[in-house]
């Protein structure tokens, strides 16, 4: 099953470094023989409401999004810090569409302990053993977000290494520093040339 998934999550669709990144990588991939099933969060016909526990069954369009995952082997997510999370829309993808039970589900350690209660560990769901990649472009230079790795607090770490996780997906990443307007052309061409060798990898 050689088809990803691509869910972009910038709001400039066509001319921006993140439009870029994923016009290079779809370019890449479909060398190499695969599908791809693209959705553009701000261009969607239908929007998804903010994330709501009480609605319950969710929305149709999140269903509609699991069953096209479920049909590719590699989910990619495109999308820019803001505040040492994802962009909102992305994050509000995330949370709809990878949630329990359908992304994974808890086990207790001790079912009916008083203390405990429903303590214990994540059981992959319907994406185990796939591959999840994310893509994240940051406005200031890597040392700024030094200061909160230590505790896995910037969003490429949280997504790979706790959401993807969950999942029991396999992970790759692509992050890029000073993405700002005014990138010289050599720079540019560089990460590009990233996006290109990740693309070729798989």
């Amino acid at each position: 099953m050689k088809k990803i998934f691509i869910v972009y999550g910038h709001h400039n669709t066509t001319s921006s470094f993140n439009a870029a990144i994923r016009d290079t990588f779809i370019t890449e991939v479909k060398k190499n023989g695969y599908e791809v099933d693209l959705i553009n969060l701000f261009e969607e016909k239908e929007q998804l409401p903010f994330y709501n526990q009480n609605i319950n069954p969710p929305p149709k369009l999140v269903l509609d999004y699991r069953k096209r995952l479920e049909e590719c082997s590699v989910m990619m997510l495109i999308g820019s810090c803001h505040n040492l999370r994802l962009n909102a829309i992305l994050e509000n993808w995330v949370d709809w569409v990878l949630h329990p039970k359908w992304f994974f589900s808890y086990r207790s350690l001790v079912p009916g302990n008083k203390y405990f209660k429903n303590y214990g560990y994540p059981v992959p769901g319907a994406m185990k053993g796939k591959l999840g990649i994310v893509s994240i472009t940051y406005g200031g230079p890597m040392i700024t977000y030094q200061n909160f790795s230590i505790f896995d607090n910037i969003p490429f770490r949280r997504i790979k290494k706790i959401v993807f996780k969950l999942g029991g997906l396999k992970t790759k990443y692509l992050r890029f520093y000073s993405v700002l307007p005014n990138m010289e052309k050599e720079v540019f061409e560089k990460h590009m040339g990233k996006v290109k060798k990740l693309a070729r990898s798989l």
